[in-house]
Parts: structure tokens; sequence; C-alpha cells
């Protein structure tokens, strides 16, 4: 065992590199949204479709491979990924030299190509891992998926010095650099052993176990649904709410918020893989938890107060999505690589629609009658008035979140798979 650890350490290390360097593509977004709006006249309802392209891009792949696996040549599909998202980040970078008069055009082209890679991470990296020889395997399946919140701490923390050195305007020679990164795990694939990965399974349960099976699996579709709209509601947001709801200086807010909440997202999760237990407690509590501080973010006339409750959803947004794969794991042995994918899937989906909701909130109560009166009479702008509704509305995901654990557990305290 230890000569086959030693073999694929270099295999191992490039995947871990990869989740780093893939976290680009979900956080430098986000960070520009202000700019694309000053820049180039983009509203928030487009800059939320963005985000919808992406996570929709990433479940057209969930389900490609769900279905289409034995068409693929899965250790050239690994290869080949950090290509992809080195082009999109790329296209992305040129907007202004290839797509002047059509921005919003390049930004949608940039963003399907590197979807399509993020899919195809999402879907090989954890069973490549879970391939690998290993010690200990939860602790590096663990370590893999804490990886992308200390990659967003990266990529914030160095975009924020950048804007402050260079300014916003300079954003595409920024999302060049992070373009490079990418091609360092391509040398790391060309140069590393890939193992064979079983990406099929077929249990033989009779029709009636088959049957709760999937009911069980709707559930726990249902709930990654739900955690991943609470989490990247926030996620693709934070900066952009931060900066025009609460008037905190861009450099500011982007330490304080994304990188904070970031952080606070990868340490609980690092945390809960060494000493957590109790999934379904834990779920419980922090969708609870997430809906009080959407909340508060929406409601309290303290910028501060409002602040700090965004920050504070990265403790409570940080296991929903792979809180999830674990209650799955624990209700239902041996689940199988289509039911990962399927749950890849429904957390995509709630990727996709939740920023999307609160971007087309913003604009349709910043240009209501309503918001313009109720801005006037709290001496806000409209826009404010758009934005704190727009983080209202996000707070019903966690509160059904809580509703569907309810459910589960009363399901499976019936049901044993």
């Amino acid at each position: 065992m230890t000569a086959a650890i030693q073999n694929f350490k270099r295999t191992k290390f490039a995947c871990f590199y990869t989740y780093v360097a893939m976290s680009s593509v979900f956080s430098l977004p986000p960070l520009l949204f202000v700019t694309f709006r000053e820049t180039y006249g983009i509203s928030y309802t487009l800059l939320g479709t963005l985000v919808l392209i992406n996570f929709c891009t990433q479940l057209t792949i969930d389900l490609i491979f769900t279905f289409f696996t034995k068409y693929f040549n899965i250790k050239k599909t690994v290869r080949v990924m950090p290509l992809l998202t080195a082009l999109g980040l790329s296209v992305y970078a040129l907007v202004p030299t290839l797509f002047p008069q059509h921005a919003y055009a390049g930004l949608v082209l940039g963003t399907v190509i590197f979807s399509v890679a993020a899919g195809l991470c999402e879907v090989l990296l954890s069973p490549l891992v879970a391939a690998l020889p290993s010690d200990n395997p939860e602790r590096d399946m663990s370590l893999l998926h804490s990886l992308y919140g200390w990659g967003v701490v990266l990529v914030v923390g160095v975009s924020t010095l950048y804007f402050a050195v260079f300014g916003t305007e300079n954003w595409m020679y920024l999302t060049l650099f992070w373009a490079l990164l990418p091609v360092g795990s391509f040398v790391l694939y060309s140069v590393s052993p890939i193992p064979a990965m079983d990406l099929t399974h077929s249990d033989g349960a009779s029709p009636k176990k088959a049957a709760k099976r999937t009911v069980g699996m709707a559930l726990c579709v249902a709930c990654i649904f739900l955690g991943s709209s609470a989490e990247n509601a926030m996620t693709n947001w934070i900066s952009a709410f931060i900066e025009n709801a609460l008037h905190i200086p861009k450099a500011v807010g982007d330490i304080l918020g994304l990188a904070l909440f970031a952080f606070l997202l990868a340490s609980t999760r690092t945390i809960y893989a060494k000493h957590g237990r109790n999934i379904y407690k834990m779920l419980l509590v922090s969708m609870a938890g997430a809906f009080i501080f959407y909340v508060v973010a929406g409601i309290s006339p303290s910028t501060l107060v409002a602040m700090l409750a965004c920050v504070l959803l990265g403790i409570c947004t940080s296991m929903l999505w792979p809180g999830t794969l674990i209650l799955m794991e624990e209700k239902m042995p041996n689940p199988g690589v289509a039911a990962y994918a399927l749950m890849a899937a429904g957390g995509d989906f709630g990727g996709s629609i939740a920023p999307q909701l609160l971007g087309a909130m913003v604009d349709s109560v910043a240009a209501s009658d309503w918001g313009i009166a109720l801005a006037q009479s709290m001496a806000i702008s409209p826009e404010q008035v758009g934005m704190k509704a727009g983080v209202l509305v996000s707070s019903l995901f966690p509160l059904a979140g809580i509703g569907v654990l309810l459910i589960i557990g009363r399901y499976f305290k019936k049901v044993k798979l």
C-alpha cells in the first residue's frame, strides 16, 4: 500500500491544486459584477444570468456524465479539463479586445467554456481522489472539498490587493493571471498516473426497496438544492451587496465580506472533517442559522450588523452541500456514482436559480413605484432597497430547507435502506 501511495502522490497533489485553481471560476466573476455594471451598463438581472449560465452548464455536464459515461475517455478528459478553464477565463479577459461592442456576449461565451470545465471537475475529481490508494481516504475527501473555500480566500485576497494598486479598470489583466493557474494542473496531470475509475453502479435492489431509495434520494436532492441556494445566493452577491447596499468601500467589503465569508466556510468544513458528528443535527442548525442571518442582513438598519450577518452565513452554509452528501451516505449505503451525479445536479440547479432570483429581485424592486417610494422614505437609493429585498427573499431557501430536513428525519426513521 505504501508503494502505491507514493506512486500516486503527485496525482493527489494535482487534484488538490486543481480544486484551488478552479475556485477563481466561482469567486472572480462576483468581484467584477459592479465593474461590469459601471463599465458596460449590464443590469443586475443579466449579471445574475451569468451565474445561472455557469451552474446550468455544470448541471448539463452532470447529467451527460450520469447517462453517457462510457463514451468518454476519462483519463484524457481529466487532463484536458484544466485547459478549458484557462481558455474560458482567457476569453473573459479578452472581452474588451474581442467584444468591445458586445461585452455581454463575450462574458457569456467565457462563462460557458469555464463552466464546462467546472462541471467536469465536480464530476471527476471526487471519484478520482476516491480511487487513489490512501491510508485515510475520508480525510483526503474532506480536504479536497475544504480547498474550495481556501481557494476563494486566496482569489479574493490577491484580487482585492490588485484592485487597490492597479484599479478595477484593469480587471482583464488579473483575469489572465488566474487563467494561468489551471495550466499548472494540466502539466501536473500530464506527468502523473491516472488510476482506473469505476463510474458505474448496480445494487440489484428489489422494486420495493428501489422505490424507497428513490423517495429518499429525491428528499436528499431537494435538501442539497436548498442548501446550495442558501450558500450561492450570498456567495455570488455578497460583494455587490456590501458595496452598494451598505456603502462600504470595495476593498474593505471584499476582504471583510467575501474573503471572511469564504474563510469561515472553509474553516468550518475543515473542523467538521476532524471533529464533526451528527450531520443531521448540524444541517438542521445550519439551515436555521442561515434563515436568521439572511433576515438580519435584509432588515437591519445597522451597516455593521448587516455585514456581520452576511459574513456569519459562511459558517451556516458551509456544510449544507457536503453535509447533505454525508447524510445521503449514512442513510443510503453504497449510493453509486449516479447518485452523486444526481446530487451534483441538484446542487448546481440551486446554485443557478438562487443568484438569478436575487439579481432579478434587485432590478424589479429598484424600478417599482413602491420600491422608489420606500427608498425616499428611508433616505436610501432604490438599488439599496432592491438589494435588501433580494436578500430577504433568499431567506426562503434555508427556511424551506428546515422543512425538508424535518421530513427527511421522519422518513428515514420509518424506512431503513
